[in-house]
């Protein structure tokens, strides 16, 4: 099973990536390999929302679609990605946003992935890993676009 984790520190508010993650509608437009989403059901659970979710993915000659139940919890600022269908063995993901020390946001960025397929493994493998180590940026580049420059904040990355 392959797995990847980034903590970074990003100058913008817990609440304000909490709300780029969340809106998963939205990741066609900037997230690596991501083709396409389609949010196929949601469901309020106390403040939680639960969805059902279609990601197509795509590289060269090669697309999958795989469906996942996304908890979002805006209380707790987190995001949780249940794998449920598709071409995995595995998959889940957390996002955990936490208000940072010196202000802005520490973004936790957690996946764990294996293929069920091993031709699928030895084709897709090591461009998710690269992608995948991409994420956090691409969110990051997402929030200075929507919500513009904090004013030249230094971002630190640890992996």
């Amino acid at each position: 099973m392959h797995s990847f984790r980034t903590r970074r520190s990003v100058p913008y508010s817990p609440a304000q990536m909490y709300a780029l993650v969340a809106k998963v509608e939205d990741y066609p437009q900037f997230l690596p390999l991501c083709q396409a989403l389609v949010v196929r059901a949601r469901e309020a659970t106390g403040a939680r929302e639960v969805l059902v979710a279609d990601m197509t993915v795509a590289y060269g000659p090669v697309r999958e679609t795989f469906t996942s139940r996304v908890t979002l919890d805006p209380a707790g600022r987190k995001v949780l990605v249940e794998y449920l269908d598709g071409p995995f063995r595995h998959l889940e993901n957390r996002w955990t946003l936490l208000e940072a020390e010196r202000g802005g946001c520490e973004v936790d960025f957690f996946i764990s992935y294996e293929f069920r397929s091993r031709t699928l493994q030895l084709l897709m493998g090591a461009m998710f890993d690269r992608a995948f180590a991409r994420f956090a940026q691409a969110f990051e580049d997402r929030a200075r676009q929507v919500y513009g420059d904090p004013g030249g904040g230094s971002i630190a990355a640890q992996s």
